[in-house]
C-alpha cells in the first residue's frame, strides 16, 4: 500500500469530516484491514452490500460504489419485481457514512460502514431508506424535537443442520433451557461473552442480557441513542449476531418465527421525545397518572391511529404475522396501557431516581426482518401526526386485551397482505414515503405474500431463518 495516503477528496469535505476519514485511512492501514463494507437494508429488510479494496477506500469515500437501481426492487428471496424506474437501466451510489465506520472483529481483516443510496450527481435517492429516516428526524428538527430510541431484540441461537428426510435444512436450538433460567446462561456462556466483546468493540453500549422463553431465544438490549444512530447500531447488531455465530460453527436467527412451537423474536422498539434545547424529556409529566404529558399521549394516538400500516413497515415479512397472536407477549392488538405486554404500545415503568428522563413508550409489534430506517421513520410520522392534529389515543387498557369482549379493542392485522392493504390506504405514511418508494416497497412485499402463499410452512421458516 505504500505512499498510498489520498484521503479520498479531503479538500471537499468539512473539517470534523476530514479528520474521521483521515482516522478510518490511518487505522486500516495499521491493522491490516483488505475488505471494506458499504452496507445498507433494503426493502425485503435484508442487509446487503458491497465491499472495496484498500487500495480503493480513499477514492470510494468520495465517489461511492455503483450500484443497479433494480436492488431495492429486489425481495428477501432474490426475486426481482417490476417496479418502474428500478430496472435495468439506471444507478445509485453507495456512499458510506464514515462516522459509522466499524472494524468487524467477527471478520478478520475486514471492516464496515453503513451506507447511504445517492444519485451519481450526489443527491439523495427518493428510494433510500436510510434517507427516509433522515428525513423523518428533520421533520421532527421541525418541530424543535429529537427522538431517542433503541431497539430491542431478541435471536434464536442453534445449528443449521440438514433436514435426514432430505427436505429443507431445519435449525435446531442451542438449549432447551427455560425463560430467565440460569441454565440458560450456562449453555450460551461462550456465545454470548464473545458477542458482546465483539459488540461493545464496535462502540455499541449494552444494557442488559439473558436466556428467553423460547429453546435456544436470547436477548441482548443496546443502549439508546438518537434516531438514525438506533437504527445504525440495529445493522451492526444483526451482523455482529449472526457473524459471530458463523464463526463459532453456529446458526444465530433474527426472525420472527424461526421455530414454529417456540416463542417468537421481536425487536421491540422504546421511543422518548425530547426538547434539545432544555434538555428535557417531552413525553414526562410527574403529576399525570401515568407519568405521560399531554404531547406523549398525543403521540400515543398517532401510533395507535396509524398502527394497521405501521405494521406493514414494522412487522416486515409473512412469518412477522405467526408472532403476532393473543397472548403470547407480542402484542396483537391496537391499544396501549401501562406495562401492559399484550398492549401494541407499552408505557413503561421509569427506572432510576429520575423517573422524568428515564420515561418511554415501547413498541410491540417490531421484528428484526423490518428495515429498521423504514419502520423508525415510519414511527416517527405516526407520532408527529397525532402530536399535529392533537389525536387522543382512548383510555389505556390495562388488562389483558384478549380477556374483554370480541370487538371491543381492535386486532392488529392478521396477515401481511391485510398490513400492506392498510398501509397503501393510509395517507399520511404514503405520502411520506413517497411514490418511488411507496411504490418499491409493496411490490416486493405483495411479491413475497405470493411466494410464500404457493408453499408449506416449513419453506416459509427455512427461507426466513436461513435470511434473518
Amino acid at each position: 500500500m505504500g505512499d498510498h495516503r489520498d484521503t479520498g477528496g479531503a479538500d471537499t469535505l468539512d473539517a470534523p469530516t476530514r479528520r474521521v476519514v483521515e482516522r478510518i485511512i490511518e487505522r486500516v492501514d495499521t491493522d491490516g484491514i483488505r475488505l471494506i463494507r458499504f452496507l445498507y437494508a433494503d426493502h425485503g429488510g435484508v442487509i446487503r452490500g458491497k465491499a472495496t479494496s484498500r487500495a480503493m477506500l480513499a477514492e470510494r469515500l468520495r465517489t461511492g460504489i455503483g450500484h443497479t437501481v433494480a436492488m431495492m426492487a429486489m425481495n428477501m428471496l432474490d426475486e426481482l419485481q417490476d417496479v418502474t424506474g428500478l430496472g435495468p437501466v439506471g444507478e445509485v451510489r453507495l456512499v458510506p457514512d464514515p462516522t459509522t465506520f466499524v472494524q468487524l472483529p467477527y471478520a478478520p481483516g475486514s471492516a464496515a460502514m453503513l451506507s447511504d443510496l445517492r444519485q451519481v450527481d450526489g443527491s439523495p435517492w427518493p428510494a433510500c431508506p436510510r434517507t427516509f429516516l433522515r428525513e423523518a428526524v428533520a421533520a421532527l428538527a421541525d418541530e424543535d424535537r429529537v427522538l431517542v430510541a433503541a431497539f430491542e431484540p431478541e435471536f434464536t441461537l442453534g445449528r443449521r443442520e440438514p433436514d435426514p428426510g432430505g427436505g429443507l435444512d431445519r435449525l435446531i436450538p442451542a438449549d432447551d433451557s427455560l425463560c430467565y433460567s440460569t441454565t440458560g446462561f450456562n449453555q450460551a456462556h461462550d456465545y454470548a461473552t464473545t458477542l458482546i466483546h465483539a459488540l461493545e468493540s464496535q462502540g455499541l453500549r449494552i444494557e442488559h442480557y439473558h436466556p428467553e422463553l423460547g429453546h435456544g431465544q436470547q436477548e441482548l438490549s443496546i443502549r439508546h441513542t438518537s434516531a438514525l444512530h438506533a437504527a445504525d447500531n440495529h445493522l451492526i447488531y444483526r451482523e455482529t449476531v449472526r457473524g459471530v455465530a458463523t464463526r463459532m460453527s453456529m446458526w444465530a436467527s433474527l426472525a420472527p418465527k424461526p421455530l414454529a412451537d417456540q416463542a417468537g423474536n421481536g425487536t421491540h422498539l422504546h421511543l422518548s421525545l425530547w426538547d434539545p434545547a432544555l434538555r428535557t424529556n417531552v413525553f414526562a409529566d410527574p403529576a399525570d397518572r401515568y407519568g405521560l404529558s399531554v404531547t406523549a399521549y398525543h403521540f400515543i394516538g398517532g401510533l395507535i391511529a396509524h398502527l394497521p400500516a405501521l405494521t406493514a413497515l414494522t412487522c416486515g415479512s409473512v412469518n412477522s404475522f405467526r408472532r403476532l397472536t393473543p397472548r403470547a407477549w407480542s402484542s396483537a392488538y391496537a391499544c396501549y396501557g401501562m406495562d401492559n405486554r399484550e398492549a401494541a404500545v407499552r408505557i413503561c415503568s421509569p427506572t432510576g431516581q429520575d423517573a422524568a428522563a428515564s420515561t418511554n413508550l415501547e413498541l410491540k409489534p417490531s421484528d428484526s426482518s423490518a428495515n429498521p430506517y423504514l419502520s423508525l421513520g415510519a414511527v416517527i410520522h405516526a407520532g408527529l401526526d397525532g402530536i399535529r392534529r392533537q389525536l387522543d389515543p382512548g383510555a389505556p387498557v390495562n388488562v389483558d386485551p384478549a380477556t374483554l369482549p370480541a370487538g371491543q379493542v381492535p386486532r392488529l392485522p392478521a396477515c401481511l397482505e391485510e398490513a400492506l392493504d392498510a398501509l397503501e390506504a393510509d395517507d399520511v405514511l404514503m405520502r411520506a414515503l413517497g411514490p418511488l418508494r411507496a411504490s418499491a416497497y409493496l411490490a416486493v412485499k405483495r411479491s413475497e405474500v405470493r411466494s410464500f402463499a404457493a408453499h408449506d410452512a416449513a419453506y416459509e421458516l427455512f427461507h426466513h431463518f436461513r435470511v434473518f
